[in-house]
């Protein structure tokens, strides 16, 4: 109880003073990416401060003295949503002189892709509201999170592109269709089916199951799944995939 109660004071959207044990004038933020339905989505919360909501944000907080920083961003996180089990990434450290209006106060954001379906937001009287927010409906964030937000966009666009990301976002088997929506909810495109498969399959990225999709009105679609072996290869000499 003693943690969600000083969430309330550890926010760095909350005010300027940072709980006593945390470091003062640097924060964390995290950038969650999720897809859903076909949609590329962004985990924003609001806080109800003194009767008063404040602006949607990026879930985010100020570090304890004691822990180091990718630890303190999936605590942060957890508080804020109860999302956890997140393997998160350092995106890039933001520290304009006046991005916070009550003082100096840089942070690292680090950024993650889920599955909505996996990550579901728990609520209680405690933590803020949470929402997963399609990326074309995103309002005007708090601070500088729009500019955090627009930053990563650019980097998993480009990321996508030169590496093989994105995979936690699909269950474990899936159809090439599902993989297209993901590539093209991610770059925010309709990129042209047989050339996207084509390319895909000569990657030699995806192991068939020799499965078909059950339950289904329409004609019954193969399934993959994503090789484990080719996946770390492509991971550690990168790849360029244009369309």
């Amino acid at each position: 109880m003693a943690e969600l109660d000083n969430l309330k004071k550890a926010s760095a959207h909350a005010g300027p003073l940072p709980p006593k044990g945390s470091i003062p004038n640097i924060s964390v933020d995290n950038l969650i990416f999720g897809l859903e339905n076909g949609s590329l989505k962004v985990l924003l919360i609001r806080h109800n401060i003194d009767g008063k909501r404040k602006p949607w944000a990026l879930p985010g907080g100020w570090i304890h003295f004691d822990e180091d920083l990718r630890d303190a961003a999936k605590r942060i996180l957890h508080l804020h949503t109860g999302v956890e089990g997140v393997y998160l990434e350092q995106l890039k450290t933001f520290g304009k002189v006046d991005r916070l209006p009550f003082g100096r106060v840089a942070t690292v954001a680090y950024y993650a892709l889920v599955s909505t379906e996996k990550c579901p937001l728990i609520a209680n009287d405690d933590r803020p509201d949470a929402m997963w927010c399609d990326i074309h409906d995103v309002p005007n964030l708090a601070y500088d999170h729009n500019e955090i937000l627009d930053f990563g966009l650019k980097f998993l666009r480009h990321k996508i592109r030169h590496e093989p990301i994105g995979f936690n976002l699909l269950p474990e088997k899936f159809t090439l269709l599902e993989l297209q929506d993901l590539y093209e909810a991610i770059l925010d495109c309709t990129l042209d089916k047989p050339n996207f498969r084509r390319k895909m399959l000569k990657m030699k990225l995806l192991e068939s199951c020799n499965e078909k999709q059950t339950g289904v009105a329409h004609r019954a679609a193969n399934l993959y799944r994503f090789d484990a072996e080719a996946f770390e290869k492509l991971s550690s000499q990168g790849f360029s995939f244009e369309f």
